[in-house]
């Protein structure tokens, strides 16, 4: 089972839109996936199909050991993956959670229970770096950040790898960048093509080959509950994360060979 976390500290850089259609693309690739929301607007739940208004149980519940992960995940009505739901009662987690013991390990520690269950695990992190986002990373064999080719994406970019480091050297030894996302990418802007070769030039093979463009098929899919991937799936966003899938299972099979 791969864990990996979704991840930037600066918020609207595709990392909703990312978790929900790369969810979708690994499942239709045949891999069993599991989708977890830990974002208390709910957002990759309800781009998951999943009314977030009508759930019993969340995954706030999983982390104040209320529930398990079995009796809580839901399937996405439009994509053949579970999906471990999130509304607004997750944003309450953050002050429950500050008193108890092993606070940073309550998602690792439900996702052990599970781990025969899937071959893909997507964490969908809020852009902070709060309790809920540090469940994310300690649960997390590696981490996969979505980020636009903008100045100021570079300048969250050292943040979010200092964060990576020091979670790595006191929280979880297995944590490591997998690689970074280039989306909604303007191939017109001269700023873009410049960052994008930075990105290449500093971060080299850990910058994944696929690059999602920005798409308007992408954006208008969230409001009918259904994956990019699936809504249109000759659009050129979505043919770009089913490539993004295709990229990511070839990159995990070379660390058996």
């Amino acid at each position: 089972m791969h864990i990996f976390a979704i991840a930037n500290q600066k918020g609207g850089v595709g990392k909703t839109t990312t978790a929900v259609n790369l969810a979708a693309a690994l499942a239709a690739q045949g891999q069993r996936t599991l989708l977890i929301d830990l974002d208390p607007q709910g957002n990759a739940t309800m781009g998951s199909g999943v009314d977030k208004r009508s759930l019993s149980r969340s995954v706030y519940h999983v982390l104040l050991e209320l529930a398990a992960i079995g009796e809580t995940r839901t399937r996405s009505p439009s994509g053949a993956y579970d999906v471990l739901p999130a509304n607004r009662d997750l944003a309450g987690a953050e002050v429950e959670m500050v008193d108890l013991e092993r606070r940073e390990m309550r998602l690792k520690s439900a996702l052990i229970e599970r781990v025969g269950d899937y071959d893909f695990v997507l964490i969908d992190c809020p852009p902070s770096l709060s309790m809920l986002t540090l469940n994310g990373l300690c649960a997390a064999h590696g981490v996969i950040i979505p980020m636009q080719c903008e100045y100021y994406a570079l300048e969250g970019l050292s943040d979010l790898v200092n964060t990576i480091k020091k979670v790595h050297a006191n929280l979880n030894r297995d944590l490591k960048i997998i690689g970074l996302l280039r989306v909604m990418f303007d191939p017109r802007s001269t700023l873009s093509t410049q960052v994008s070769a930075q990105l290449e030039d500093h971060f080299g093979d850990k910058v994944f080959r696929t690059i999602v463009p920005r798409n308007v098929r992408l954006a208008e899919a969230p409001s009918h509950g259904v994956p990019g991937v699936l809504y249109d799936k000759n659009a050129k966003g979505a043919q770009a994360y089913l490539a993004f899938a295709d990229e990511l299972i070839a990159r995990v099979k070379t660390w058996y060979e």
